[in-house]
This record gives C-alpha cells, structure tokens and sequence, in this order.
C-alpha cells in the first residue's frame, strides 16, 4: 500500500508545478518542471508531462510511490 497525504488547496485549481511545490515534492519551479519532464509525477494514474496541468479537489497526484489526495471547494 502506498503511503497517502491529503493536501487541501483553497482555491479551485492548482497548476501541477504550483502543486508540487506546494506539497514540498519539489523545492522549485525549476525541479518540479524536471520532475514532469522526466515522467516522475501522474495524475489520477496517468503519466503527465504539463507543467501547467490543472489540479483540481478529487484528483491524485503521485510522486515517488506517495499519493497526494487534493481537497478543497469550488470558489
């Protein structure tokens, strides 16, 4: 089983780049972007390579075998 950790935004969605900095996955923009360039990072099961993807409450982020579970409200 992998580990989980919710991350609760404020806001209706999230830039996946801004995300991983976010949730302290990537301490840049510079090595998020490495990150997705270098197919480390899926969403809701799927590789992703868009920095810019949007991230919205309900959807999965997974970095390194940890899923980050994205929660918040619809402004």
């Amino acid at each position: 089983m992998r580990d989980k950790e919710t991350i609760e935004i404020v806001t209706e969605f999230i830039r996946l780049d801004g995300f991983l900095k976010f949730a302290a996955v990537a301490d840049s923009g510079g090595g998020a972007k490495a990150m997705i360039q270098d197919a480390k990072i899926s969403v809701n099961g799927e590789t992703c390579f868009q920095r810019g993807r949007k991230i919205y409450s309900g959807d999965t982020v997974t970095a390194f075998g940890k899923d980050f579970i994205v929660r918040g409200e619809a402004k």
